[in-house]
């Protein structure tokens, strides 16, 4: 009997890397597909916060390369700058839909929702992509925009999806990131309950993806990216398109069609961690370090001071929509005496109490709040 064939794919996206295992048995044992298809063995999925090579040596260092037989990659960008066989992403999509569509339903399109962009691949009854849909590049709508919002109103995506069938949605902008952060921030401000304003995000997102789906026939279209995660955007995605796919692969699905693209194929050798990247010239002009200027910086501070009874003090409270800050100033000297500084949380009312709450705990009570102007 013929060796099995294990591949990983690779996909570099533009705010998380991930990865999956596939294997194919030349004889398929009951835990296979009976069509001897493929099967996925483990998955990752990293949110590299910016920094896409640590991300990926990270987990890559945790794989079993004994295990591994072939390698491929994928991305827009980032796939350029490694070591390994690639495709581009409109074939990692076209291989994973292969793999993945109903056997009796034609899919007129795959919507890939990710971190950074949304896009709507057209496909024809072979399932070739024929046309490729994108909206503008504002943030406004993406799922890494999504994320900043739940964690400036310190919601957990599972807090968000539990809210999804229940919740009526509070109407926020989405023609602008920042007109769409104003509208979260004045809302929590003016007490909207945080449930109400994470389904507006929700539906705000579902509506970026109907927007591109204007010429395309709105049934049995499949979901795929990251955020097929957010339940609040899919919750409105099934009321407006019939017979809306989503395959439990969403999240890796273009690494999927690498390792896919890999078991067909016969990608070059892994060349190891030490020579995955490629060395690329900066597309960037490349200025001197900071630390030469220090002379040309003229660095303020402030006096700490100990608060006593008597004290005539000016406490300053700053809420902004991500953070809260207070300082407490002595008036004869403007020696600072407390300082807090700590996230909004969506709360600017609860988010001030604690401030001063923490200026009080600092001084030890030995000013008479009635002398705090």
């Amino acid at each position: 009997m013929n060796k099995p064939i294990t591949a990983l794919g690779l996909c570099v996206g533009a705010s998380s890397v991930s990865l999956v295992r596939v294997r194919l048995n030349p004889t398929p044992p009951s835990s296979q597909n009976e069509d001897g298809r493929p099967v996925v063995i483990d998955h990752l999925v990293q949110a590299h916060d910016g920094n896409p090579k640590q991300a990926l040596l990270k987990t890559l260092t945790a794989v079993n390369w004994g295990e591994i037989d072939r390698v491929a990659a994928t991305g827009r960008k980032f796939r350029q700058f490694l070591n390994l066989s690639s495709i581009p992403e409109p074939e990692a999509v076209e291989y994973a839909y292969d793999h993945l569509k109903p056997s009796d339903v034609h899919c007129p399109a795959v919507i890939s929702a990710g971190g950074e962009t949304f896009m709507v691949y057209e496909l024809n009854p072979a399932g070739r992509i024929t046309n490729v849909l994108t909206g503008n590049k504002c943030a406004a709508g993406t799922g890494e925009f999504f994320l900043q919002q739940l964690r400036r109103m310190a919601v957990s995506l599972e807090e968000a999806g539990q809210w999804a069938e229940t919740t009526q949605p509070y109407h926020v902008s989405g023609r602008c990131s920042v007109f769409c952060k104003s509208d979260c921030t004045h809302a929590t401000n003016k007490g909207i309950p945080k449930s109400r304003v994470t389904a507006g995000l929700g539906q705000m997102m579902a509506n970026k993806i109907l927007e591109l789906l204007k010429k395309v026939d709105r049934r049995n279209l499949m979901l795929v990216g990251g955020t097929a995660r957010n339940q609040m955007m899919v919750r409105y995605l099934r009321e407006a398109i019939p017979g809306l796919i989503l395959p439990g692969e969403a999240p890796y699905f273009e690494a999927l069609g690498a390792a896919l693209w890999a078991i067909e194929n016969k990608p070059q050798p892994f060349p190891g961690l030490d020579q995955l990247f490629v060395q690329q010239r900066s597309r960037f002009d490349l200025l001197p370090p900071l630390e030469q200027f220090r002379e040309q910086v003229t660095f303020k501070s402030l006096t700490y001071g100990t608060a006593h009874s008597g004290d005539v003090c000016f406490l300053g409270l700053d809420v902004g929509s991500t953070t809260t800050k207070a300082v407490l100033l002595r008036q004869e000297d403007h020696a600072l005496l407390a300082s807090v500084y700590l996230r909004t949380n969506g709360d600017p009312v609860g988010a001030s109490r604690k401030c001063y709450q923490a200026i009080l705990e600092q001084i030890q009570q030995r000013v008479d709040p009635r002398q705090i102007n």
